[in-house]
């Protein structure tokens, strides 16, 4: 806070707005995390994932229905020989009975219960549907390293941009003053015109590299401003390295544990095993416990005047289900189900080799890079020591207006080539955290470390 503090009171003091010093890694993450639209697609497929371990606890739960029914209905009955015997009229064997509604109201009301109790085409289906909830969590941390990874490379994109248009500014003034003195030089007889036709034409391209300079900042600016939702972002530079990763075995094993492709794929053949025992276990019996009321009746005119039936039933016991033909169904989605799983067994393979070659390219790039900065940073000390000296032989004579331009050129160049390398080395380091599933704020934070201080602008 007090060092917030301080950079709010020199802003102030030079007249420098707040929202105009360059913001760290991790705060335009953040950003990108609130406003980035393909995370809000990811974030909602997560959100309806975790449905599924709910519709898996509720596969084993009671179901309970209430059916009711009301119409018009016609009921005749009719009896033979029944006992018949009531108070007064002693007993009648051989009886008849008859009633007859023809157009009579009809109600309905059933209410059932029903517990699974054995069931193995439950159990697969409830194992299906908490693997889909685990490859709901898998994909969602992957999304979020994918964000990681697009907003760093918009982020270092954009401050490779700024310093590409600092530089740029830096060799127009410096080609300015040579062009200057070139043309003062000649009006004094010490240089040839053709320098000032050399120190013209490198005037003109620098101004056409401003141009190309600047529209690249604008689209990089607005690139990131997309992805972020922050006006007018500004970012910086790593300027150290982070530090040296662990050997290239360890992240063959950490990427064969952990990378979320290979577990989304092992989970896709768990998913696969679990259909094809759904299938196979679908001729199985099973049985429930089940409870039942109901209630009918029917009243109205019929063939002996007005009648009314009612009937009362209920049953509380179990309920044994066994398919005995299905034409050929089962067996065939079986089948199916069989191949499946084995696609699914070739494609975790598959990537597999493909994962492995991409840490390994990755590692190899990380330590190439690191010898390739120590080279680029000798020889940026290189080219300003021959600008240096180059400059002095031009005051001297032995060096022409050309050869300071080309001198002023190549250290630009190397300063831009070690911008980008710096930045190329700190994306190369992010995708091999990633593939490890490694990838989070820890890092982000261990690259704001590296950054370059803040600039106003």
């Amino acid at each position: 806070m007090k060092r917030l503090t301080r950079l709010v009171l020199v802003g102030a003091a030079l007249g420098v707005p707040v929202g105009a010093w360059a913001q760290d890694l991790l705060t335009v993450w953040r950003a990108a995390a609130g406003h980035d639209q393909r995370l809000a697609v990811a974030r909602a497929e997560h959100g309806a994932s975790q449905t599924l371990r709910a519709q898996a606890d509720a596969l084993w739960r009671p179901q309970v229905g209430l059916n009711l029914g009301l119409g018009l209905g016609v009921q005749d009955t009719a009896m033979r020989g029944a006992r018949f015997s009531a108070p007064g009229m002693g007993q009648v064997d051989e009886a008849r009975f008859a009633t007859s509604v023809t157009g009579g109201l009809a109600t309905r009301v059933a209410v059932q219960a029903q517990q699974p109790l054995v069931n193995a085409t439950r159990q697969a289906q409830q194992a299906q549907l908490r693997l889909g909830a685990d490859m709901g969590d898998i994909a969602w941390r992957g999304a979020q390293a994918d964000l990681m990874l697009r907003t760093t490379e918009r982020y270092l994109a954009l401050a490779v941009a700024q310093e590409r248009v600092r530089v740029v500014e830096r060799q127009w003034q410096a080609v300015s003053r040579s062009r200057a003195e070139a043309h003062d030089r000649y009006q004094l007889g010490a240089s040839p015109i053709t320098d000032t036709h050399e120190a013209d034409a490198a005037l003109a391209g620098v101004r056409a590299q401003q141009s190309a300079a600047e529209l690249e900042l604008s689209v990089q600016r607005d690139r990131l401003a997309g992805s972020t939702g922050l006006a007018q972002p500004r970012a910086r530079l790593p300027l150290a390295p982070l530090a040296p990763v662990e050997a290239l075995p360890f992240w063959l094993a950490a990427a064969e544990s952990d990378n979320p492709r290979l577990r989304l794929l092992a989970q896709a053949v768990a998913l696969a095993e679990q259909k094809l025992r759904q299938h196979s276990v679908a001729g199985r019996a099973t049985l429930d416990l089940v409870a039942q009321a109901g209630h009918e009746r029917i009243a109205g005119g019929g063939d002996f005047g007005s009648a009314r039936n009612r009937s009362l039933n209920g049953m509380v016991g179990v309920q044994l289900n066994i398919p005995l033909y299905t034409g050929g169904m089962r067996e065939a989605q079986e089948r199916e189900a069989a191949e499946r799983l084995n696609q699914a067994m070739a494609e975790l393979e598959l990537a597999r080799e493909d994962v492995a070659q991409q840490v390994r390219a990755t590692w190899q790039g990380l330590q190439t890079g690191a010898a390739r900065l120590a080279a680029l940073q000798e020889g940026l000390v290189a080219s300003r020591a021959r600008l240096d000296a180059t400059r002095l032989g031009r005051e001297v004579g032995d060096r022409t207006t050309l050869d300071v331009l080309n001198a002023e050129n190549a250290q630009a160049d190397a300063e831009l080539a070690l911008a980008q390398a710096r930045s190329d080395q700190v994306l190369t380091r992010l995708r091999l955290a990633a593939l490890a599933d490694r990838l989070d704020e820890a890092l982000l934070t261990q690259v704001d470390a590296t950054l370059a201080p803040e600039v106003p602008r």
